[in-house]
């Protein structure tokens, strides 16, 4: 078996004529590569049977996507594109995921169109944006409430933020 991180996308592929007749048959494949290859080892994971002519399979396990839940008969095509953007973006990719339910088009615009970066905080973001387009007053700048701006532009439904850790906020537009 190749040496992986635990943070790879992996899935554990078992073939189910094994599985219905008692034995434990099946792979841990590393999800982040093109699906014709996960298919290429599935195919021979399914080739090496204790039940001959051995076709379905299922999945049984997944490692290292972050939290996002999978299917024991997901798509592979949808398995490999899922793997490659959480091995790509991490936790922000998993939770995007998870924010558009499993939605990989959506996550991706999400990502390409309405990212406006890392903050702090929302509010930090809304006095950056605000500061580079409006000039304060100094004498003001001390009662502006950013947190209420921050609140206001999320409430409101204008902005969405993903914390994947303390002080790591991605904040989005939702277009």
């Amino acid at each position: 078996m190749t040496n992986v991180s635990d943070s790879t996308p992996r899935i554990y592929v078992a073939c189910l004529a094994a599985y219905n007749n008692g034995y434990l048959h099946g792979a841990w494949i590393d999800a982040d590569q093109e699906a014709d290859q996960i298919r290429d080892e599935i195919a021979a994971m399914l080739a090496h049977s204790p039940i001959e002519h051995a076709e379905e399979y299922a999945i049984h396990d997944y490692k290292g996507f972050e939290g996002v839940s999978m299917s024991e008969y997901a798509g592979i095509d949808t398995v490999a594109r899922m793997a490659a953007f959480i091995a790509e973006h991490g936790a922000l990719g998993a939770d995007l995921l998870e924010q558009f339910v499993g939605d990989m088009d959506q996550a991706e615009t999400a990502l390409q169109d309405c990212y406006h970066g890392q903050y702090a905080s929302l509010a930090d973001y809304m006095e950056e944006l605000t500061t580079e387009s409006v000039t304060i007053p100094e004498a003001l700048r001390y009662y502006v409430d950013w947190e209420g701006m921050a609140r206001d532009a999320e409430t409101g439904g204008d902005l969405f933020t993903i914390e994947t850790a303390h002080g790591e906020v991605h904040v989005f537009s939702n277009r």
